[in-house]
């Protein structure tokens, strides 16, 4: 089962390798991996894409726990959540097929970003599935070079399911008063 983890963690260098170092060691394949600051650039959020089930996610979990640079993780998969991934896709085009390449890419919100002469990148943004779509459409031109994000993600609304959130409070933290 595809899963979702959203990482909150501090914004330090290392922090990612030792991350994907921990799925390495585990025997995980991460699917997509995005990482950018927050809105208080002392953290930076993780989201982590990875096919497991149950038992793998509470594994994983724990032992993202162990890190000290971690601050919460959220399993997004089990609540609502808003995603989107962003593509630069390359096509071949000629006179006869730049028409339904710009139609196709409308269609899908797409913008045109670069045009040569036998060539059009168009940037798309959206779900998983919406970019498998146009990716499945855009096949039949000659699709050259394919840029993606991988997902982000965030839970929708202002309430959080305590049940999906894990959180420690790192012990630099924690000041006396």
């Amino acid at each position: 089962m595809q899963r979702v983890l959203s990482v909150l963690v501090e914004n330090e260098s290392g922090v990612l390798t030792r991350i994907a170092g921990l799925f390495s060691r585990r025997g995980f394949n991460i699917e997509s991996l995005t990482v950018g600051p927050t809105e208080n650039p002392a953290y930076a959020r993780i989201t982590i894409t990875v096919n497991a089930d149950n038992v793998a996610i509470e594994q994983i979990t724990k032992q993202l726990h162990k890190l000290i640079n971690v601050i919460r993780i959220i399993d997004l998969t089990e609540s609502s959540f808003v995603d989107r991934e962003l593509a630069l896709i390359k096509v071949a085009s000629n006179p006869s097929s730049r028409a339904e390449i710009i139609q196709i890419a409308d269609l899908f919100r797409g913008h045109i970003v670069d045009v040569a002469e036998d060539i059009l990148i168009i940037e798309v943004t959206g779900e998983q599935g919406k970019i498998n779509a146009i990716v499945h459409l855009l096949t039949k031109f000659g699709i050259k070079e394919i840029a993606r994000t991988g997902r982000v993600a965030l839970s929708r609304g202002v309430k959080i399911d305590p049940s999906q959130v894990t959180q420690r409070i790192p012990l630099r933290m924690v000041t006396s008063t």
